[in-house]
């Protein structure tokens, strides 16, 4: 790696988040930095503002030198989550024979919902939820139906239920679209929960599909279950992915992995959508997923210490916001509704605070007068981000 920057990597051990200056994150092109003006502090979409893990820019740096640029092949990928699974969640079903490799997770999603449902069929989210889901569903023609949260933030089984049952009538064939851990709350469902829905969704005949990107992101004390782990899950679709947990977005490669009731729906799965991912985005998650364990875990610790922060910080500059810390993702869900700003307060956090985040509004029922924050930045950003917000409303 000799001829590689070393401000776009960052040593096993060391704290990710707090090696970059705004100077050198201000050069980057991707969306976070670009959207806005040079004046505004960008927390809003799921970018972290982070060095590359060593790993994956040694992976990365070594296949461009030897020019091996060309189509993904093999189960390399797969295999490295399995090893990640077993380790990390002493999960060991994870079986590489049925997975695919996909774009992304959310053009996987797509995917699946293709396999198991046709047009008009509904899909049952859990609002507020990941503005996508509205998005590349809608696209897909097949109405989202919302099983709001409960005010705890964590499924409410009764709604669920009700509305397994109302979808269910007919000869539709619903599916459940799940975010675990959730985004944008951060709720890191438990293995109790989850085999609730295995068994209601079995009951009702409604096939699952879960998004499980932010999988390796729980705080300290918190567990991440699988989906396809939990007893009556065999017939359920999971999409994986290195991404957001080593800042890979821009190097696209996923997996989808299905239970072992499903294998037949993976199968059917079109050749053209292994042509999606990127030959370099399965190297980049590779390592991630084989190497980038020390990475990562310095990564996990300083986002601990950034949802500390976070809430110190409310405290002294907002404190009228209500802020629960997450036991997962790198994002938090933030309660704006006593300020006074409206069912939008993120237009009047940029407008008037210069700090972009992610309305609430445009993640569904129960969005409205909350503001998703970026947790993944240095503690000077944040630390100055916060202190812009209370300029708004003091």
């Amino acid at each position: 790696m000799e001829n590689v920057s070393r401000d776009v990597i960052a040593p096993d051990g060391a704290n990710p988040l707090g090696r970059l200056s705004l100077e050198q994150l201000r050069r980057r092109t991707s969306m976070k930095w670009r959207t806005y003006p040079a004046d505004v502090l960008p927390l809003w979409v799921a970018e972290m503002d982070v060095p590359l893990a060593e790993p994956v820019a040694e992976a990365i740096t070594d296949a461009v030198r030897h020019g091996d640029t060309g189509y993904p092949a093999g189960t390399a990928y797969a295999e490295a989550l399995a090893e990640f699974a077993l380790k990390r969640w002493a999960w060991d079903g994870l079986a590489v024979e049925r997975t695919a490799i996909v774009p992304d997770v959310m053009l996987g999603v797509v995917e699946m919902l293709k396999l198991v449902s046709a047009p008009g069929d509904p899909v049952i989210v859990n609002s507020p939820v990941y503005p996508p889901f509205y998005q590349f569903v809608g696209n897909l023609d097949r109405p989202v139906v919302e099983a709001p949260l409960g005010p705890d933030l964590r499924i409410d089984f009764a709604v669920l239920e009700d509305v397994f049952r109302r979808t269910a009538q007919g000869a539709a064939r619903p599916v459940y679209l799940l975010c675990s851990p959730h985004n944008p709350t951060g709720t890191v469902h438990t293995a109790a929960e989850l085999t609730r829905i295995a068994h209601l969704a079995r009951e009702h005949g409604v096939r699952v599909v879960v998004d499980e990107i932010h999988a390796p992101i729980v705080a300290a004390g918190a567990s991440f279950v699988p989906f396809l782990s939990v007893p009556g899950a065999e017939n359920g679709l999971s999409l994986m992915s290195a991404s957001k947990a080593w800042n890979l977005a821009g190097l696209k490669a996923a997996l989808a992995i299905a239970g072992p009731e499903a294998a037949a729906d993976l199968a059917r799965i079109p050749e053209e959508v292994s042509h999606g991912p990127s030959h370099l985005g399965v190297i980049a998650h590779t390592a991630a997923l084989r190497d980038g364990g020390d990475w990562l875990d310095a990564l996990l610790s300083g986002l601990d210490d950034n949802r500390r922060l976070l809430a110190a910080l409310l405290a002294e500059h907002l404190p009228s916001i209500g802020y629960t810390p997450a036991q997962g993702t790198f994002l938090a869900w933030l309660d704006c509704r006593k300020l006074g700003l409206g069912d939008d307060p993120a237009k009047a956090f940029l407008q008037r605070g210069r700090v972009a985040l992610s309305s609430g509004t445009t993640f569904g029922t129960g969005g409205e007068g909350f503001v998703r924050l970026n947790l993944a930045a240095s503690q000077e950003v944040l630390t100055e981000a916060v202190r812009r917000m209370g300029s708004v409303v003091t």
